[in-house]
């Protein structure tokens, strides 16, 4: 397929005019506009699939006992027999009470395959939903899959020392906090995992808030607990200054409400906490804030293995600095 670097820019005039319609208003209904874009790239996603038959896929590899702690690697053979290959794990979102790691079978399967098809080893991870597996559950299911990673890549070709994690909306937050709350510094201590090489937060669930147009409110209040005075504690945005990994933050430009700004107060909370330790002598990690013109909540990772590559690429270049 030919890589289109445009945003949109692998789509027809007239979803392209459409996606332009909803993005104005895509907080008023973000369920069905983002049925709208999942509907628009599912057959390009689809092709892209067809045309892809040599991708090794092992499907629901346990890290851990519950049903849904479970992941999906992708691997080309020329990868898998070469191996020392950089490793993508993505997280899916849901705002926390639901989502699956592939909804049609193509969406969210077209991450990972996209990964897998420039070389490296990608994991697709599934998580515990609230109420269930409230806070800090989906955290704690991203650590263990990590740790899953850590002992298991080197099988498919992967180096276990360059493992990247790449979280969207609500699995952004568990990615986030996976990086920075304190509540897993036992687990970081136990040696139950290792840091990440770097990690891209897309479209992120960084605060939690219950505000009145906030969409995804029950979600947040479902994970975060019915006390609204524990979410600033809570929130990845807190613990930001303490993440010291290569970061990336990638928000769309039609976000379900307030996701862009935390995503640049978040990226503005690092960079700042990273000065201050350069300032006193400390080696800074790499840090990049990316916008996605005429992207959506949805589309800002539907888009992926359907001709456009222009964030893949960003996050390829980002993992290989």
């Amino acid at each position: 397929m030919h890589a289109v670097r445009e945003p949109l820019g692998n789509l027809s005039d007239e979803i392209r005019e459409r996606f332009a319609q909803i993005g104005r208003i895509w907080g008023g209904d973000i369920n069905a506009h983002r049925d709208c874009v999942i509907e628009a790239y599912s057959p390009l996603v689809a092709a892209a699939s067809a045309a892809d038959s040599t991708c090794e896929i092992t499907r629901d590899r346990a890290y851990g006992p519950h049903a849904r702690q479970r992941l999906d690697v992708f691997v080309q053979p020329a990868t898998h027999a070469q191996g020392g290959a950089d490793v993508v794990l993505f997280v899916h979102g849901g705002a926390f009470v639901r989502g699956r790691k592939s909804v049609n079978g193509l969406i969210y399967d077209n991450v990972p395959r996209w990964f897998a098809r420039q070389g490296c080893v990608a994991l697709n991870v599934e998580y515990r939903l609230a109420p269930e597996a409230p806070y800090p559950a989906g955290a704690e299911d991203v650590a263990a899959a990590l740790a899953w990673a850590r002992a298991h890549v080197a099988e498919f070709g992967g180096d276990a020392g360059r493992i990247f994690l790449v979280g969207h909306s609500a699995g952004g937050a568990h990615v986030a906090a996976v990086l920075g709350d304190p509540l897993l510094d036992a687990q970081r201590k136990a040696g139950a995992y290792a840091p990440p090489a770097g990690a891209v937060l897309i479209s992120a669930r960084l605060v939690a808030d219950v505000l009145a147009d906030n969409p995804n409110a029950a979600g947040v209040r479902a994970y975060f607990g019915a006390n609204e005075a524990d979410y600033a504690q809570r929130s990845p945005l807190a613990h930001a200054a303490r993440i010291d990994v290569p970061l990336m933050i990638v928000v769309a430009e039609f976000e379900n409400p307030y996701l862009d700004a935390y995503g640049a107060a978040f990226f503005a909370r690092v960079a700042e906490a990273r000065q201050r330790g350069k300032s006193a002598g400390q080696r800074a990690q790499p840090l990049r804030f990316m916008q996605m013109a005429r992207h959506n909540h949805t589309s800002v990772v539907a888009h992926f293995d359907s001709g456009e590559t222009l964030l893949g690429d960003a996050m390829l270049a980002f993992f290989r600095s």
